[in-house]
C-alpha cells in the first residue's frame, strides 16, 4: 500500500470521501488529495559541516545542500505505545557503509546516517541527557586515544568538553567508572541519561544504564541510524515508546516528548592549534570524510571514520543540526479504572474492534451521563454465548451465530474494518523493505495446510518430498513477487494465525473456498509446478471458523535435543497464538513464533535440552507473514498484502476497497447482519476480500432494562460521534471506514439505529423458525432480501436518507460538552479487577447454559456462502 504516510492519508480521507455521491465516492488519488493526517509536521533548515582552517576562516566542508534539509513526520498527536511514525527527509548527505542492522548498537558502523531518537521534553527541554539509547556505547566514549577523541576538536563544543575526562560535572568516581583513564593519556566523555524520576545514569558502562537498556530487554532497540539514498532522501517508520514500555524515559499523556532527527554531516572542526598547519592526531581525525563510498554496505561491521559516524550524535556540532519534532501521547490503558470507580458494563467479543474501543472507552467513562463501557476481547463465539446466556450485555461479532434461546437478537452495525495478511520482508542486499506483496488464495492455502517442508526436518514427510521448503522458494510466489531472496527460512513456511475459533478465520477460509485453484490444490491436485497439498489436509472442508492442526509427523533425526523433545514438526512451525495483537507484535519485532529452537542446559549431566521460540530475524533478511486486524496494522504501521479477487486483480485494504465490498452486501432480515458473499468478491476488481463489519449483538427481549439502555446508548454514540476519524478521545482510528447516514454505509447506519431502538424497547417478537434467510443453492437469496447499496437498503425510504436517531440519541450530550479529546495508548483491552474476577464465572455460566451445540453461520458481514 505504499508508504505508511500514504496509507494513513487514505484512511484519514475516508470520511470526506463518504460525503460525496452515493456509492464509491473517490479514488486513492483523490483520497490523498483530501487527506491531511492529524499532527503532520515538517521543517526545513540550512545545515552544513564547517571546518576552520589555520587562517581562522570557516569553510563548508565537504557537503552543503543549497536548498536545505527537510524533515517530515506523518503524525505526532495522541500516540500510543509502540505506534510507528513515518519520518521522511530530503537534502541530507548520502550515507555510506550501510549497516546490516541500523538499530541500536548495531547501527554505529555507518557513515553519514540520519540518527533518530525519542527524547523526553520539547524544545529547549530536550538535551542529549533526556534522549534514549539502548546501549552505553551509543552515548559514551571511554578511554579513547587522541586520534579517536574527535569530539575534543568540535568547533561548537564547550571548553570543558575538550578535557581528557568530560561530560559530567563532577565526573563519576573511579569506583563508578573504573574503566576511565584518569592519567591524561586517554580521553573519555560520558553522556549520562537522566530518567523521568530524576535518576542520573552515568552510562560509563552497561552497569550504569537504566534497566530498560538491558541486553535481554523485552523490546528491541527503537533508536535508529537510518540510511540516506544517493538522492539525499530517506524514510523510516520510527517506533515510539510510552512509559508502559519504557518507564525510565517516561513519555505519557502528562509528559510531552519529542522525536529528534539528527542528519550526520560530520563533526565541525575547530582551528588547528598549530598555525603552521601541522595537524594533531585528533585534528586529522576530525577532518576525515569517510572510508566508504556513498551507497556502499558494511555488513561485516568494519571500521568507519568517527567524525562522520553516528557514535558522536551528542557532540555539539551534530546536536546543533537536530530537528526536534514534538509528540503527544494519549491516555494510558488504565484511565477508566483510575478515573471512574463505577463497575464497568462488559461487551464481549471481536478483537477487530480493539483499536476503536481503546479510543472510545474514555468517551464513556469520563462522562457521568454515560455508562462505563468495557470491551473484553475473546472469540466471537465465546462473546455470543455470554450475551445470549445473560453473562454479558452485548457481544461484538462479525457473523450471524446460531440462536439457541427463545429471545430474538439484533445485530447493530458498529464498525467497518477487517483483516489483512501483514508482512515484513526485506529485499536482497539490504536495500530496504519489500512493499508490494501479492498473494492469491492458493498460496495462502499452501501456508495454512502446512504444505511447505520448512527445513530438512520436514523433508522426509510422506507425500511432500518434492515440495519447496518455504514460500519464498515457491515458483508461484516468485512469479507474483519477483526479485526477492529465495533463501529459505522456517518462518517462510507458515502464516502466523489464530489458534481459536474466529469469524475472521471463517472469512479468510471462505475467500479460499471460492477460489477453484485453491480448492483443487486442497483436493489433491498438484499446482502447475508439481507442489502437492500436505496429505493430512487433503479434502479439508472449507470454510471453517477454527483452523485445525492435523499433521502429526515427527521427524527422525540424530539430534539429541530432538530425541529428548520429539515434536510434531509442522505444528511447531505453525505455532498459532490466541490473540491478534500477539501476531501484530511478532511482526513488529520480526520475531516468528516458530518453536524449533533448541536450548541446552550444560550444567546437567547428561545435558538437558528444551525447545522454544526461534530468535528474532536479522534485519536485512526478514521474511514473516501473519494474520492481523486492519486496526492493528494501521496503529503499528504494518505492511498489508494485496489479495487476489478476480483472476489477475489484487486489492489492498483501503477506504475505497472496503466501500466497494460493502456495495456487494445484502441484509436478509430486519435486525440481522449483512451478508458479504465471497463469490461476489471473486468477480470484483475493487472489493477487498478481508472487509468485515463488527456488530453489537444484543437480546431484544428479556434483557434487563438498565443493560438495554446502555447497549442502545453505545450503538447510537458509536455510530455517530464514534465515526469521526481521528486519534482523540471517542474518535475512529485508522483502519476503519466511517459509518455515515449517507453514501455506501447508509444501510448500516439505518440498521444500527433500528436495532438500538429495538434493544431499548425490549418488545420484539420471538423468532419464528424459517428458512427464508438461507442463501439458495444457486448463490442467490430468498425473497425479501434487501440489497445494501449506496442508493438505499431499507424499503420505503428515499435513497441516501438516513433514519433519524431516536429521541434518546438526540438528547445525548454532544462531544463539545465533554472531556477534551485524547487517545488511548495501549494494546490490551481496557479492563478492571472486577471484570477480571467475573469473567471466568461468566464464561462458565455461558457454557453451562448454552450447551455444546455447534455454530451454524448462515449469513454474515464476514461470510456469505454459496453451495
Amino acid at each position: 500500500m505504499g508508504t505508511t504516510a500514504g496509507r494513513r492519508a487514505i484512511w484519514a480521507g475516508a470520511a470526506l470521501m463518504m460525503l460525496g455521491a452515493a456509492g464509491l465516492v473517490g479514488t486513492p488519488a483523490q483520497a490523498d488529495q483530501l487527506a491531511k493526517p492529524s499532527g503532520a509536521w515538517s521543517e526545513t533548515k540550512q545545515e552544513a559541516r564547517q571546518v576552520v582552517g589555520a587562517d581562522g576562516v570557516a569553510h563548508n566542508y565537504p557537503f552543503a545542500d543549497p536548498f536545505g534539509i527537510t524533515v517530515s513526520a506523518d503524525h505526532t498527536e495522541n500516540l500510543r505505545g509502540r505506534e510507528r511514525v513515518q519520518i521522511s527527509w530530503s537534502g541530507a548527505q548520502p550515507s555510506a557503509g550501510r549497516s546490516g542492522n541500523p538499530y541500536g548498537l548495531a547501527g554505529l558502523t555507518q557513515e553519514y546516517p540520519v540518527v533518530i531518537l525519542e527524547c523526553r521534553g520539547t524544545g529547549a527541554q530536550v538535551t542529549p541527557e533526556t534522549c534514549w539509547t539502548s546501549s552505553f556505547s551509543q552515548r559514551s566514549q571511554i578511554s579513547r586515544s587522541a586520534s579517536d577523541a574527535v569530539w575534543t576538536d568540535d568547533v561548537d563544543a564547550d571548553p570543558a568538553d575538550k578535557e581528557h575526562v568530560s561530560g559530567m560535572s563532577p565526573f563519576p568516581s573511579e569506583e563508578e567508572c573504573p574503566n576511565v583513564d584518569r592519567s591524561g593519556t586517554y580521553y573519555s566523555h560520558v553522556t549520562p541519561f537522566i530518567s523521568a524520576k530524576g535518576t542520573v545514569y552515568s552510562a560509563c558502562d552497561k552497569e550504569h544504564m537504566p534497566p530498560e537498556a538491558a541486553a535481554d530487554s523485552a523490546f528491541p532497540p527503537a533508536e535508529i541510524a537510518a540510511f540516506t539514498g544517493a538522492d539525499g532522501r530517506g524514510s523510516v517508520q520510527f517506533e515510539v515508546r510510552s512509559d508502559v514500555e519504557n518507564e525510565s524515559l517516561g513519555c505519557n499523556h502528562r509528559t510531552d516528548c519529542s522525536i529528534v532527527v539528527i542528519p550526520i554531516l560530520g563533526v565541525s572542526c575547530d582551528q588547528p592549534a598549530n598555525v603552521t598547519g601541522d595537524l594533531t592526531a585528533s585534528e586529522k581525525s576530525c577532518r576525515r570524510t569517510g572510508q566508504w563510498a556513498p551507497g556502499s554496505s558494511n555488513f561485516a561491521g568494519l571500521g568507519v571514520d568517527q567524525a562522520v559516524s553516528p557514535a558522536l550524535w551528542w557532540s555539539a556540532s551534530n546536536w546543533n543540526n537536530r530537528f526536534t519534532i514534538p509528540i503527544t501521547f494519549g491516555l494510558p490503558p488504565d484511565t477508566c479504572d483510575i478515573l471512574d470507580q463505577r463497575a464497568p458494563t462488559g461487551f464481549y467479543g471481536s478483537e477487530l474492534l480493539a483499536q476503536a474501543a481503546l479510543q472510545w472507552s474514555p468517551a464513556y467513562c469520563l462522562r457521568k451521563d454515560r455508562f462505563k463501557f468495557q470491551l473484553n476481547q475473546m472469540s466471537d463465539e465465546a462473546g455470543w454465548n455470554l450475551m445470549e446466556g445473560g453473562g454479558g450485555a452485548a457481544a461484538e461479532v462479525s457473523s450471524e451465530h446460531q440462536q439457541r434461546g427463545s429471545d430474538p437478537v439484533g445485530y447493530a452495525p458498529t464498525a467497518v474494518t477487517g483483516f489483512s495478511i501483514g508482512y515484513v520482508i526485506d529485499r536482497p542486499d539490504n536495500v530496504g523493505e519489500y512493499t508490494n506483496l501479492r498473494l492469491d488464495a492458493r498460496l495462502v492455502a499452501k501456508l495454512l495446510t502446512q504444505s511447505y517442508l520448512g527445513s530438512g526436518l520436514g523433508a522426509g514427510h510422506p507425500g511432500m518430498t518434492g515440495n519447496p521448503w518455504a514460500l519464498m522458494a515457491d515458483p508461484e510466489f516468485i512469479k507474483l513477487n519477483p526479485g526477492l531472496s529465495q533463501t529459505t527460512q522456517e518462518a517462510g513456511a507458515t502464516l502466523l494465525s489464530l489458534s481459536n475459533s474466529s469469524d475472521l478465520i471463517e472469512q479468510l477460509t471462505e475467500w479460499i473456498a471460492q477460489d477453484k485453484d485453491a480448492m483443487d490444490f486442497i483436493a489433491g491436485k498438484p499446482d502447475p509446478w508439481g507442489m502437492k497439498v500436505n496429505p493430512s489436509y487433503e479434502g479439508l472442508d472449507l470454510p471453517t471458523a477454527e483452523w485445525p492442526l492435523l499433521d502429526t509427523y515427527v521427524p527422525e533425526t540424530g539430534s539429541e535435543c530432538m530425541q529428548q523433545n520429539p515434536m510434531t514438526y509442522f505444528s511447531a512451525l505453525a505455532a498459532p497464538v490466541t490473540t491478534l495483537p500477539k501476531v501484530a507484535m511478532a511482526l513488529l519485532d520480526s520475531w516468528p513464533n516458530v518453536q524449533t529452537r533448541c536450548d541446552t542446559d550444560t550444567s546437567t549431566t547428561p545435558h538437558l535440552y528444551k525447545l522454544g521460540r526461534i530468535d528474532r530475524q536479522s534485519y536485512g533478511s526478514r521474511f514473516m507473514l501473519g494474520l492481523v486486524s486492519l486496526g492493528d496494522a494501521a496503529r503499528y504501521g504494518l505492511r498489508t498484502a494485496a489479495l487476489e479477487t478476480k483472476q489477475g486483480s489484487y486489492v489492498t485494504p483501503s477506504p475505497q476497497s472496503l466501500a466497494a465490498a460493502l456495495q456487494l452486501e445484502t441484509q436478509q432480515d430486519k435486525y440481522g447482519p449483512f451478508v458479504l458473499d465471497q463469490a461476489d468478491i471473486r468477480r470484483s476488481t475493487r472489493a477487498y476480500p478481508g472487509t468485515m463489519v463488527v456488530y453489537t449483538a444484543a437480546r431484544l427481549r428479556n434483557l434487563p432494562q438498565a443493560d438495554a439502555d446502555k447497549v442502545a446508548q453505545f450503538i447510537r454514540v458509536s455510530t455517530t460521534e464514534g465515526q469521526q476519524p481521528g486519534s482523540g478521545n471517542g474518535q475512529l482510528p485508522d483502519g476503519f471506514l466511517p459509518i455515515r447516514s449517507t453514501g455506501v454505509t447508509a444501510p448500516l447506519y439505518r440498521s444500527a439505529q433500528e436495532v438500538a431502538a429495538a434493544v431499548e424497547a425490549q418488545k420484539a417478537e420471538p423468532p419464528v423458525p424459517t428458512t427464508s434467510a438461507t442463501p439458495t443453492s444457486d448463490g442467490g437469496s430468498s425473497p425479501g432480501t434487501t440489497p445494501a447499496s449506496s442508493s438505499g437498503g431499507v424499503p420505503g425510504e428515499a435513497p441516501g436518507n438516513g433514519a433519524a436517531p431516536s429521541a434518546a440519541a438526540s438528547a445525548s450530550p454532544s462531544p463539545s460538552t465533554g472531556q477534551e479529546a485524547a487517545a488511548m495508548p495501549a494494546t490490551q483491552p481496557v479492563s478492571s479487577p472486577l471484570a477480571g474476577g467475573l469473567l471466568p464465572a461468566l464464561l462458565l455460566l455461558g457454557g453451562l447454559g448454552l450447551g455444546i451445540a455447534g455454530v451454524v453461520r448462515v449469513g454474515a458481514s464476514s461470510v456469505g456462502r454459496k453451495r
